[in-house]
């Protein structure tokens, strides 16, 4: 998909972790994870200046199908100006995300292209609950940037250590994914930032002179630890990408 807006900012609204179970009224650590995704919708469709959303992974808590029709149901009933692309999560089922997430209201497509700027969509699901990015995956990256644009990178598993629970869960292949990122700095440049789900907070980090930012999720927010989870309310991330490779980036709780 390709946007042309030169001469402002590229706006993403970067969505995650909703956690939708088959039953509407079910909690997850006692969050109402199918009303919190209501409200981020509902607070997304307000902003027209959006150009389109990201949905990096973890759709489904107990794996049912009707969790992913919940969630298409959402995004259709919201009636969003913008498409949405996505991701799984460690909790999701490739095949079912591709089943349910069609268009027009979904867009598969792995690169969306602007003026200044290219949003990378990582595949980081493994078959654990941690994340890998494999060589393919790898190797179709290398393929798909474009020298002369800003890269923004976005996954569903966190590249780094972020000093909690969650990190035994993150991605198995750090050094390896951090070699090839460092590779296709110096060959073409202009990674500015990764931007993950899957850690339920919001954080900015930084490596290699590239920013990584944390999405708080739609369900709930994670604690210091399981038995103390935080915030029942939900959250979302807006990325102005500006044409000199700037980025700012604000947290919305509706």
């Amino acid at each position: 998909m390709s946007i042309t807006n030169q001469n402002s900012p590229l706006i993403i609204a970067q969505f995650s972790d909703c956690h939708l179970f088959a039953d509407k009224q079910a909690k997850h650590l006692g969050a109402s994870v199918w009303q919190n995704l209501l409200t981020v919708l509902a607070d997304l469709k307000k902003r027209s200046n959006v150009h389109c959303a990201v949905f990096t992974g973890d759709l489904t808590q107990d794996h049912s199908e009707h969790s992913y029709q919940h969630f298409v149901d959402a995004v259709q009933q919201a009636q969003l100006a913008m498409p949405v692309f996505f991701l799984a999560g460690n909790h999701d089922d490739k095949q079912l995300l591709t089943k349910y997430l069609q268009a027009p209201a979904f867009n598969s497509e792995r690169t969306i292209n602007h003026d200044n700027w290219q949003i990378q969509l990582i595949d980081s699901k493994s078959d654990t609950p941690s994340g890998l990015v494999n060589d393919e995956s790898l190797y179709g990256l290398s393929q798909r940037i474009e020298p002369d644009k800003h890269q923004l990178l976005m996954m569903h598993h966190h590249p780094i250590n972020i000093g909690y629970y969650i990190d035994k869960h993150g991605l198995l292949n750090q050094d390896g994914f951090w070699q090839n990122i460092t590779q296709l700095n110096q060959n073409k440049g202009n990674i500015k930032a990764i931007a993950c789900g899957h850690v339920h907070r919001a954080s900015k980090l930084s490596k290699q002179n590239i920013d990584i930012y944390t999405c708080p999720a739609t369900s709930i927010q994670f604690g210091e630890t399981k038995e103390k989870p935080g915030s029942i309310e939900p959250s979302y991330r807006l990325f102005y990408l500006h044409c000199n490779g700037a980025i700012e980036s604000e947290i919305i709780s509706p």
